[in-house]
Formats: structure tokens, C-alpha cells, sequence
């Protein structure tokens, strides 16, 4: 196993994040270690916030997840003893023998609590009559009922105010949720949401008018630039946000990798890395989540006209015959040349995830697959994907598949990489898996 950090940062472009705070990743430190260095932590903890597509997944029992503001994984906490298995096999076993939350919804913020848009909970199996009714808090009026085998709703009676934030707890545990074969919910699972008064598509169209996004927002009517407040502000301390009239637009340029990843309105890893990036350049925690705080300093560089100072980067790794980087930025390519990604037993995983850590220089230490130690010096570094990493490596030759996962570049390829691959910037990881030798 390696048990290994990569050394400080050196030289003065090194920049880490606010608060030093290392959001989780698909893939993130401990998930693979198998001749893998890893990235950076903090008191050996790595701080939630990234993770997007907790929906896919099971929710394991004892999980705390949030939908604050619109994203499906604010935070998770899953205890160790009831975490699924990565595994196809571990995750067939604990579904097998315990009942299990597939899914909560609404799981966008935006979406308002009312009679026509209630509560939807799917668990892996039918429940027995006997199961005791989740709860929220504060309390709501209404009804809960079964919908299918596997699927029960709760309607409200009236609408929840806007911007009311509500508690949904499943119960677990001895006299929690029961399947009618008998399978328990071994510990609770909370769901933390607003119920509307803000818009994941405003905050789109906002971020794109400051250049976090790949897009052009053209507010039409009373919806001008300069007045977004109008249907953006703050009542309080709560944010009321409305999408604008207006048309949300791709820039020109960008490949299909980039453009088939977006649904509007919708969360997912291009709205995470725009977050982040913003986050980053205001100095706030670089999570990835919306917080009221994150919507005030996003009003407030409306206001003031702040737009993002690095552009929108995006950089596509292709495994093929040869392997090669390309990056664009704002709309145009400004970096192509060949990578080197991991061998057939240190493979890179296809993908895409945001920049969330990035250093000058360090020296990368951990174990090769044989376990032979290695501490290779190395500059340029902008980790994406736990410990993943795009840097520089001196190399006989490059385009192929022969690196330890990470994505290696020249030196001078690196160099020209890295005033680009800021934070919140995505990394798209895409081709076939390297052959093995025979």
C-alpha cells in the first residue's frame, strides 16, 4: 500500500486553496493506491464538496448528503461500517442484505415544494407497511402514500414558502425503514434542501455574464446588463434568484467533449468547476457548493462588474496513437502537443473533473507496482482527479501509455499548460484503455 505525500510546494507561482482546502473527488486519495502518488491533505482529512453524481450511486445507510442550492452532494458522511463496497461484487453483497436509499428528490433546489412537485423517495426494495413515515423539520402539512414497488411520495398540502430550508429524515436502525422481505436501513439517512427562491439557471446565467462559463448570456427586455438584481438579490439574508429572460449560449470553439457534458438548469461537473473557480478567485472555501455567502459575492461582482480574470480553460486528453493534450481558452485553441498517461497496471481513468489543487513544483514519492520506491522531481502540477495529476516528467520519448496515472507532459509543454489549468478548470480524460504487453 502506499502511504506517502508529495513534498511542499516550491517556487513562488504555487498557490493552494482557501483555508487549504482539498475538495473530494471521484477517485480521490486512498481509492487506488496501487503505484500511485498522492495528493495533499489536510490533517488527513479531504474535505467534501465535489462529488456530483451521488444520484447514480447508492446512498449508504448512515449517509448525510445535502441538496443545498442545487448540488446533489454538498456534503457526505458516511460511516466507515455501512460505507458500500467500490466493488461490483461489495456493492451486490450490501444490497443483497440491506435496504438501501437509491434516490431523494427534488434534488435541485430550484424546484419548489408543492402539491405538484413532492417529495420522491426510491429504495433498492418494496417497504413493509409496518415502516415508520420519514420526517422533516421544520414540520410540513400533507400526505405520505406508495407509488410502484419500490418508490413512496410525500405531497404537501400547500406549498412550502420559498427559501425555506426543510430536514427529511429516513429513519434507519432497528425501528427504522423495513423491506417486506425483511431487509433494514441500518442507519438513518438525511436530506438537507431548500424549497426554491433561487434558480440553478440564474446562477448559469450569472456566472457565464462573469466569464466562469464556456457561454455568452444575452438578457433581453428588462433584463439588461447592469440589472440583474432585478431578478437576482438578496431579502435579507435570503437569496431570491429568478431566471432572467435571455439566451444562453455556447461560445464558439469548444469540442463536443466539453458541449455534450451540459444540460441547463442542471447540475454537474462544468456548473462545479465555474463554482470553483469563482470561489477561488473571491477567497472563499473552494468547494464547489452554493452557499448564501457564495450568492452575495456572486451579486456582488455583478455589481461591480468583476469578471473572471483567467478566462475559461479546458483541456481534453485523448489515449490514443499518440496520446496528446489539447487546451482551449476562451473559445480557442492555445495548447496541443503529446502526453504520456498510465501504464496497462496504472491506468488513467477517463472522465472529467475540475483543477482543485496546483503547485510549482514538488517531488512526487510512492511506490511503483512492484513496490520499488520512486521520488521523481517534477514542475507545472495541477491535480483534477484525487491524485491525479497533469505535471511535467522527463521522459525518452512521449505519446504513449506509460506513466504511473498521471498526465505527463515535456517541460516546456508543461509550462505553457499551466498558467491555464487554473482552479475550477476541467480535465476531460477520454480513449481506450492501454493494451498490455505480451
Amino acid at each position: 500500500m502506499l502511504r506517502t505525500t508529495p513534498a511542499a510546494p516550491t517556487g513562488t507561482a504555487a498557490k493552494v486553496p482557501p483555508q487549504s482546502a482539498t475538495p473530494a473527488v471521484p477517485g480521490a486519495p486512498g481509492a487506488r493506491a496501487r503505484g500511485r502518488h498522492r495528493s495533499p491533505r489536510k490533517n488527513g482529512r479531504v474535505k467534501t464538496g465535489v462529488v456530483v453524481a451521488l444520484a447514480c450511486g447508492l446512498l449508504a445507510a448512515g449517509t448525510t448528503f445535502a441538496l443545498h442550492l442545487g448540488l446533489a452532494a454538498a456534503r457526505v458522511n458516511t460511516p466507515a461500517a455501512s460505507a458500500p463496497s467500490t466493488g461490483t461484487a461489495g456493492r451486490g453483497a450490501a444490497a443483497a442484505t440491506t435496504l438501501q436509499v437509491l434516490s431523494v428528490s427534488p434534488d435541485n433546489s430550484a424546484d419548489p415544494l408543492t402539491p405538484a412537485n413532492p417529495v420522491r423517495i426510491v429504495f433498492s426494495a418494496p417497504l413493509t407497511a409496518k415502516s415508520p413515515l420519514p420526517t422533516f423539520s421544520p414540520a410540513v402539512a400533507g400526505r405520505w402514500q406508495s407509488v410502484g414497488n419500490n418508490t413512496i411520495v410525500f405531497t404537501p398540502s400547500a406549498a412550502v414558502a420559498a427559501t425555506t430550508e426543510e430536514t427529511l429524515l429516513i429513519p434507519g436502525g432497528r425501528s427504522g425503514e423495513r423491506s417486506v422481505t425483511g431487509l433494514t436501513l441500518t442507519a438513518s439517512v438525511t436530506a438537507v434542501f431548500q424549497a426554491g427562491g433561487w434558480s440553478t439557471l440564474r446562477l448559469e446565467q450569472l456566472l457565464a455574464q462573469l466569464g466562469y462559463l464556456p457561454m455568452t448570456w444575452n438578457p433581453s427586455g428588462s433584463s439588461q446588463p447592469g440589472s440583474t438584481v432585478a431578478a437576482s438579490y438578496l431579502k435579507g439574508r435570503t437569496v431570491v434568484a429568478v431566471p432572467a429572460s435571455g439566451v444562453l449560449s455556447w461560445q464558439s470553439g469548444y469540442p463536443a467533449a466539453l458541449t455534450s457534458q451540459w444540460q441547463p438548469g442542471k447540475s454537474g461537473v462544468i456548473l462545479t468547476g465555474a463554482l470553483m473557480a469563482f470561489e477561488a478567485n473571491e477567497g472563499l472555501p473552494m468547494t464547489g457548493n452554493v452557499t448564501s455567502g457564495l450568492w452575495q459575492a456572486l451579486l456582488s461582482a455583478v455589481e461591480r462588474g468583476q469578471s473572471n480574470p483567467n478566462g475559461y480553460a479546458f483541456a481534453l486528453v485523448v489515449k490514443a496513437h499518440p496520446e496528446t493534450i489539447t487546451i482551449w481558452h476562451n473559445g480557442r485553441v492555445v495548447m496541443h502537443g503529446v502526453a504520456n498517461t498510465g501504464a496497462p497496471a496504472t491506468p488513467t481513468p477517463n472522465g472529467t473533473w475540475p483543477v482543485y489543487l496546483r503547485r510549482a513544483a514538488q517531488v512526487m514519492r510512492g511506490l511503483y507496482p512492484n513496490g520499488t520506491p520512486y521520488a521523481d522531481p517534477v514542475q507545472y502540477v495541477s491535480f483534477f482527479n484525487g491524485d491525479y495529476a497533469v505535471h511535467s516528467m522527463k521522459r525518452a520519448s512521449y505519446g504513449t501509455a506509460q506513466s504511473l496515472g498521471c498526465v505527463e507532459l515535456p517541460l516546456n509543454e508543461a509550462k505553457q499548460a499551466y498558467p491555464y489549468l487554473t482552479y475550477g478548470s476541467l480535465v476531460t480524460v477520454t480513449g481506450p484503455a492501454p493494451e498490455t504487453a505480451s
